[in-house]
């Protein structure tokens, strides 16, 4: 049975909601007020609230990234973030200040966040204390690339903003695959945010078979090979039980997808076409030659998730960031723990294969999260990398806090000058320099 939580558990939450949300807003400084520069969920939900898919008038505000089909103009971005500004638009119509409203909306992920590795804490084993469970919160909503997403207001960066919760909520209902319908509404909203967050799916795949098993005994010194422990695990589900959770999970999903695919229709003319042939934009003809995705860009993808680094020089301002951004490493170090971790169990093993499904999709993408200040695609799994964190049995100890501090430092940066300060950042526009020039 499903229970609200008492007072007093949602203390620390709505805490960490208020602080985080009034640091973000603290951040935006001057671009509190008025419009952001690209306000396609703003317009979105302006057209919803006038019966109509197109943009109102059939004139979109600027000219970037808009979709145009047979004279109308869409937005061809998923829609579900332009379902939570709705009911603002609503009020002050497109004069909305989607920043403020898209900053104070932020504080929403980290909140969740806590209760989520609470819940590691009481039912899961994860050995952390509430301080050590907040110290993580503040890795996600301060170290990440979270922080100068949740400052920006426009529309891509918006998106990660929504999803936030929303892998949030499904990592935590899918925990034991004991609620598999919110779960499964859960992943639905969010893939209906980021198309990419679909392989969270798996996790969800994986809690549902370990659910519908009995513990695995220990394995012997000559069946301890992974494969072997594969086949032992997976012999011992009982598939009817996982199968009647996995249905139930997939009820929602395939709702929200039905849904979708009808809007493709009515929008587009096929269901199956989201609206990015109809961008108008310079990359269309790399598009067009090997699709939204594709192992062709996996290389120049991993070398900015991998090793794009600042530039240096002698002269002002001394340093300087591609338009691709920073490697992930760099902005958030603290991830490289997840990498050493000092047990292992289905949970952590789920984790982790759904996390890197998602980032190996997202490395495969068309273009690498340009334009950005830290790899804003890890935001993808970011909740699922902190899960691990939580649970990987790591000491968190003065190095471990050491990288915390850094990562908060370097990212303050990040959400103080991206789109602002434009000195640091370098200002070629063919999306082919990653590294500094020699």
């Amino acid at each position: 049975m499903f229970r609200l939580p008492s007072a007093t558990r949602l203390r620390v939450p709505l805490l960490v909601f208020v602080v985080c949300s009034a640091a973000y807003v603290a951040t935006l400084g001057t671009r509190i007020r008025g419009p952001s520069d690209n306000t396609h969920f703003v317009s979105l939900a302006d057209s919803y609230l006038h019966g109509q898919l197109s943009v109102v008038g059939d004139k979109p505000p600027g000219d970037n990234d808009w979709a145009q089909y047979k004279g109308h103009w869409y937005v061809a971005f998923p829609p579900v973030p332009a379902l939570v500004i709705l009911p603002a638009v609503a009020i002050w119509k497109i004069a909305v200040w989607d920043r403020l409203y898209w900053a104070i909306f932020a504080g929403l992920g980290p909140a969740l966040l806590y209760v989520l590795l609470r819940r590691l804490r009481e039912r899961y084993g994860s050995g952390r204390s509430a301080r050590e469970d907040l110290s993580l919160c503040a890795l996600f909503a301060f170290g990440s690339a979270y922080y100068y997403t949740a400052v920006q207001g426009t529309v891509w960066f918006a998106a990660h903003v929504v999803a936030a919760p929303l892998i949030v909520l499904f990592v935590l209902w899918s925990l034991g695959a004991r609620r598999p319908l919110l779960a499964g509404l859960a992943l639905g909203l969010a893939w209906a945010t980021r198309a990419s967050t679909f392989g969270l799916g798996l996790f969800f795949v994986i809690e549902a078979l370990s659910a519908a098993r009995p513990p695995l005994p220990a394995a012997t010194d000559d069946e301890a090979t992974p494969l072997l422990v594969a086949a032992r695990w997976l012999r011992g589900v009982q598939w009817q039980r996982a199968l009647l959770k996995l249905a139930l999970f997939a009820v929602p999903c395939l709702i929200v997808v039905g849904i979708s695919l009808w809007l493709n229709q009515l929008r587009f003319d096929d269901p199956f076409e989201v609206g990015y042939r109809y961008l108008r934009i310079r990359w269309s003809g790399r598009i067009d030659k090997w699709g939204l995705f594709n192992y062709h860009y996996l290389s120049k993808n991993l070398a900015v998730f991998l090793a794009a680094l600042p530039w240096f020089s002698a002269s002002e301002p001394y340093l300087r960031i591609s338009r691709h951004g920073l490697a992930l490493w760099l902005t958030t170090p603290a991830y490289l723990w997840v990498l050493w971790p000092k047990r292992s169990n289905a949970l952590l093993t789920g984790l982790a294969l759904a996390a890197a499904t998602v980032a190996v999709f997202d490395l495969c993408y068309q273009n690498s999260g340009w334009i950005q200040f830290a790899y804003r695609f890890s935001l993808d799994y970011s909740v699922l990398l902190i899960a691990m964190l939580a649970l990987g049995g790591r000491r968190f100890g003065p190095g471990f806090y050491a990288l915390l501090v850094f990562a908060c430092a370097i990212n303050l940066f990040g959400a103080l000058t991206f789109d602002r300060t434009g000195r640091y950042y370098d200002q070629d526009n063919s999306q082919q320099v990653i590294f500094q020039p020699d």
